[in-house]
């Protein structure tokens, strides 16, 4: 795969010369590949939020540089405003964002400001809202009718519908119950798969990183702790237990197994592969 977004020595001071002077994110390195989905980990203040404005040019670079398919995001400023249209970042709680009359006009806001009209407009709108699982129905409501899951949904449709080739959620799923988390990742899931779109999602949990990445990026105190599939990320849960993150509730009870002496392997982090691991030793009659 080739890298759509290349991230190099990036570091964002706040403060500068000032006695609160501090780096939220410190010669930062690694790159996104095209298609890929990246998950972002990290404790409360190792510098997600930072890295994630950097990359559709909402905050600047202190020093460093974030390189769009090989060209710096940065190298004409006046053209950042283009950036934000291939990079497309749906915020944390994003449902307090939404301002228009309806969710066809909420949706419709960021392609219209690109410049589309008429039926090109309309495919985009209705196209997004139905990835998202919005029905046509709902889309003449008032966004404020819609219950928390479904305001989510049409945040998430307005930066689908500009069609980015890079889409960043800040914990998408924060605050909504299991079964609206299941449904909006079902979603996330669907759009990726069909539409070959890059997603970078962050979150703290690591069941939802688990579940649904390809890789995982971890951050702590400003820099790239670690990086790898979920496989080779969970296989260090000691480290990341260490550095005060967690681990999903399988790997927990894999390194459980493992402290009393079973053979399983640590990196486990779904249901299916500790129920194989177990039901292996059981015919081997290690387990009883």
């Amino acid at each position: 795969m080739e890298p759509i977004l290349q991230i190099k020595n990036l570091t964002h001071t706040y403060g500068i010369g000032t006695p609160f002077q501090r780096s939220a994110v410190e010669d930062m390195s690694f790159d996104v590949y095209s298609g890929e989905f990246l998950g972002i980990i990290g404790h409360t203040g190792s510098g997600k939020s930072t890295l994630i404005q950097h990359l559709n040019g909402l905050l600047k670079p202190t020093s460093g540089q974030v390189l769009l398919r090989g060209k710096d995001i940065w190298a004409e400023p006046k053209k950042i405003r283009d950036v934000r249209f291939q990079v497309g970042l749906v915020f944390q709680y994003p449902e307090y964002q939404l301002f228009e009359e309806t969710v066809y006009k909420d949706i419709a806001f960021g392609p219209a400001n690109m410049g589309k009209r008429g039926d090109e407009l309309d495919c985009c709108v209705r196209e997004a809202a139905r990835l998202v699982g919005i029905r046509d129905d709902q889309l003449e409501k008032s966004p404020f009718e819609l219950s928390g899951g479904q305001k989510r949904r049409v945040a998430l449709a307005g930066v689908i519908a500009m069609e980015p080739q890079v889409l960043v959620l800040d914990e998408p799923t924060a605050g909504l119950d299991p079964a609206g988390r299941e449904n909006l990742m079902a979603n996330i899931r669907d759009y990726h798969r069909n539409k070959h779109t890059t997603v970078i999602l962050v979150s703290h949990s690591m069941d939802e990183i688990a579940q649904n990445v390809d890789r995982i990026l971890v951050l702590k105190s400003a820099h790239v702790l670690m990086s790898g599939t979920p496989t080779e990320v969970f296989a260090r849960g000691g480290e990341l237990l260490a550095a005060g993150l967690d681990v999903p509730q399988v790997t927990r009870i894999a390194m459980a197994l493992r402290e009393r002496g079973l053979a399983i392997d640590p990196a486990v982090y779904t249901v299916q592969d500790l129920e194989r691991q177990l039901l292996a030793l059981r015919k081997g009659g290690a387990v009883c």
